[in-house]
């Protein structure tokens, strides 16, 4: 029983960041594209949020629907999409390609 219950939590334990990580981007596209009145007072107050690795076609979107906020964004490690929207992987290494200012 107790290797039982110690291999459970040690598979909690390693998928937590992914689970945690999972949630963090649901709140970055609903807050990108559906902000609550609240988060929409904080913008108009001066607060910038800074939206963490979305897809470059996202980041288009909202150029697009949400041009009046651009002012209170500001995106980093981007992933770079190809023409059909599909994650970009670097040829050489296997590993998701970004882009990032190195802000």
């Amino acid at each position: 029983m107790t290797t039982i219950v110690t291999l459970i939590a040690i598979t909690l334990l390693f998928n937590a960041p992914s689970v945690a990580a999972a949630d963090v981007a649901e709140i970055e596209q609903r807050r990108l594209f559906a902000p609550t009145a609240s988060e929409l007072a904080s913008e108009n107050e001066g607060r910038i949020y800074i939206y963490d690795g979305l897809r470059d076609t996202d980041i288009e979107r909202a150029m697009e629907q949400h041009f009046n906020r651009i002012e209170n964004m500001l995106f980093i490690r981007t992933i770079k999409t190809d023409e059909k929207g599909v994650i970009k992987l670097d040829e050489t290494t296997g590993e998701i390609e970004i882009e990032d200012d190195g802000c």
